[in-house]
């Protein structure tokens, strides 16, 4: 009788610590071929979920929105020609980008306060004017350049488009402001394929692309998920 007889015999007499083995074989195996911190890594998705991907303001700053004690005003601004085009787009993406930062216990002061207040001040000139009268740790200012919801020469498809800049005013004391943050962003969804008129109606799509400009300006200020990234958007 060979080697390798005697082995199948002594195996086959014992199934049940040989089915045993093969968990504790797997996991040798795993620590094996994921070393370091990728074997934390590993082990952390699967007790936890994605790792976090953490803000670009925080990592810019040292500061978060959601610190203790923090409120935020946020103001977003569009000229004549974008608000005569897409009616109040100024005042529905700061709707969606507060409703965004409740979501994530962000102290947020209501849009419709800073709309009433805007419109009963119409010659406010800077950021920090709203910050003091709010009396806000920060005023998040969205400076809108462009948006549009059709394609390029066409009112039958769908493709969001908008280009701003994002900036955040810390108010002192004293009631001034001091910008500490500025991002540029360049969004466009879906990436892929416009969407057809035909298959989604105007208001839908513009409540669709406002949500998600929301988030990809929030995500600004919030941790998500690194399988969640809005840029891969379809």
């Amino acid at each position: 009788m060979t080697s390798t007889d005697s082995f199948s015999r002594h195996t086959a007499a014992r199934p049940d610590r040989f089915s045993s083995w093969q968990p504790l074989s797997l996991a040798a195996l795993l620590s094996v071929c994921l070393s370091g911190c990728n074997y934390l890594v590993f082990f952390g998705y699967l007790i936890g979920g994605p790792p976090q991907i953490e803000p670009v303001f925080e990592a810019e700053t040292g500061k978060s929105l959601t610190d203790h004690g923090v409120r935020v005003a946020v103001v977003c601004y569009a000229d004549d020609e974008l608000t005569y085009q897409y009616d109040s787009i100024d005042y529905l993406l700061s709707v969606g980008i507060a409703a965004r930062f409740r979501q994530h216990q962000i102290d947020v002061v209501s849009p419709d306060r800073v709309r009433l207040w805007l419109e009963e001040n119409p010659d406010w000139d800077t950021p920090d004017e709203i910050g003091a009268e709010f009396d806000v740790t920060y005023v998040v200012y969205v400076d809108i350049s462009s948006f549009s919801l059709y394609e390029h020469d066409s009112r039958h498809l769908y493709r969001g488009r908008a280009n701003a800049i994002v900036s955040v005013y810390e108010m002192d004391s004293g009631g001034e402001g001091h910008r500490i943050f500025t991002q540029d962003l360049s969004s466009e969804f879906p990436r892929l394929t416009q969407r057809s008129a035909a298959e989604i109606s105007y208001d839908s799509f513009r409540s669709e692309y406002l949500l998600r400009l929301s988030d990809e300006i929030g995500r600004m200020f919030y941790p998500y998920g690194s399988g969640d990234d809005v840029s891969s958007g379809t």
